[in-house]
């Protein structure tokens, strides 16, 4: 069957829109108008390139944002086709925002997007191991498994974490202390239902992750934004601007999002700073494991003398994040009270998903797939690192970190890191903003790029050939 072709009106060149967003309109106008109607393949990519005089990198923007959209679906082999149950009338109906655009639907990615920061190579996970210990789970329930999960967690589950974490993050616990969660969402209500109260200060980095200000906000907090340099979090700073702050939130290991490490002299001027005003240190260890420079750094909960951190971990970035797992290690004498508000906010996590996960660790799966994923990532890393820099260097250039899950381009002369990332978005990749993060204008423009699951050079010179169609 003849793959229809749209007519296009002459692309412009120099006019305000980029090619490849031209390229994008007249797709969704064929559509709306039923040139191209529902089931229809479209041209090859680098058919149509040649036909219109263009990169193929250009083309392929144009298609990674209609198919973002909804407009067109992948078949493989078969080609690209507009999708089947698209309304013919979806495409000019819609509102127009304020550039004249329409506004993009909103559907569900059915795989990992282009960059998609804090999310591990699901490629690499051990399916089968894991399918075989759901499977002996799953026939060993007991009636005793089908009531409601324990609050705090399963006895055996809360072992293997402390057992882990004194190995290898250098945490003292018992498993008593270890809380288990749904999520660092869930870890940080549970904190501040326990030890904080409407009102109170907390510091945050500056720039740092949104929805921590985001939660404290809605729980009644004030969120102190902290600035962050080479060293990490600035504790002189801190003290300077809210000396009775209740609590402090930071990520020592590897900060979000600048992946610099609290040094030792800041990690002991936060510890004293705790110590003498009787406030809370809230670790985010998000991904600590991942050091490609030498091994992980231990916790900051390791240095902790006086009982004043809270060690947050999470499964989602080592194992996957549909597990919806994550843990809480809590200072012995605080306990009661986090019991307490456990049993008020948490219903408890599905034990069976709790079984797998114990029997993974109890069996050296874990460790082991920790040690495979550091040697991939870093394998990873430095393949989307080399090829970005390679292809995109005049624009950019790769800051080098010492670990974690995600890359920062720094952006050369004056260009908006935020209006980048929002046309890189809108051509299906999950990028962010540096700037995005700051609460001021002082941060430098940049882009978080997620690279665990660019799994070859040519998937990083296709990524890259599609962010240079749109630097263009």
């Amino acid at each position: 069957m003849p793959v229809p072709k749209p007519s296009f009106p002459a692309l412009q060149p120099h006019g305000q829109e980029p090619i490849y967003r031209q390229i994008y309109v007249r797709f969704r106008h064929a559509i709306a108008a039923q040139m191209l109607k529902p089931g229809d393949r479209i041209p090859a990519a680098r058919a149509l390139a040649l036909e219109l005089g263009v990169a193929r990198g250009t083309v392929d923007a144009a298609y990674a944002l209609l198919t973002a959209e909804g407009y067109l679906q992948p078949r493989g082999p078969a080609g690209t086709i507009v999708a089947p149950d698209l309304q013919a009338h979806a495409a000019g109906s819609s509102s127009a925002n304020r550039h004249g655009t329409q506004a993009p639907q909103q559907i569900n990615a059915t795989g990992p997007l282009p960059f998609q920061m804090g999310l591990p190579a699901l490629d690499a996970f051990p399916r089968k191991i894991w399918a075989r210990l759901a499977a002996r789970a799953a026939r060993a329930t007991s009636q005793e498994d089908m009531l409601y999960p324990p609050p705090a967690g399963l006895p055996s589950l809360r072992r293997e974490i402390a057992t882990y974490l004194q190995l290898s993050r250098g945490v003292h616990c018992a498993p008593e202390q270890v809380l288990i969660t749904s999520g660092y969402r869930e870890t940080l209500q549970l904190i501040s239902a326990a030890l904080l109260q409407p009102g109170q200060q907390v510091w945050v980095e500056d720039p740092g992750y949104p929805p921590t200000t985001q939660l404290l906000a809605q729980a009644g907090m004030r969120a102190v934004p902290v600035a962050v340099d080479a060293d990490g979090l600035q504790v002189a700073q801190g003290v300077a601007l809210a000396p009775q702050a209740a609590a402090a939130v930071v990520t020592p290991a590897h900060q979000s999002p600048l992946c610099v490490a609290l040094s030792l002299q800041r990690r002991l001027a936060l510890l004293d700073w705790a110590a003498h005003t009787q406030a809370w240190i809230i670790e985010d260890d998000y991904d600590g494991e991942y050091r490609y420079q030498g091994r992980p750094l231990p916790a900051l909960k390791s240095l902790d003398r006086a009982e004043r951190v809270l060690y947050a971990g999470t499964f989602s970035k080592v194992l996957f994040p549909g597990v919806r797992l994550a843990y809480l290690v809590v200072p012995i004498q605080q306990l009661p009270a986090f019991l307490a508000a456990d049993k008020a906010i948490h219903s408890g996590a599905p034990v069976l998903t709790q079984q797998i996960v114990s029997a993974f660790m109890a069996e050296g799966h874990f460790g082991r797939h920790l040690q495979r994923m550091r040697k991939l990532y870093g394998e990873r890393r430095q393949i989307a690192a080399q090829v970005l820099e390679q292809l995109l260097g005049k624009h950019l250039h790769v800051e080098p970190q010492p670990g974690g899950m995600h890359l920062i381009l720094r952006l050369h002369g004056r260009r908006s890191d935020r209006i980048l990332a929002q046309r890189m978005r809108a051509a299906g990749m999950a990028v962010h903003a540096l700037s995005e993060r700051s609460s001021g204008a002082s941060t430098d423009a940049g882009l978080l790029l997620g690279f665990t699951n660019v799994d070859s050079p040519a998937t990083a010179a296709r990524l890259a050939a599609r962010i240079q169609a749109l630097l263009t």
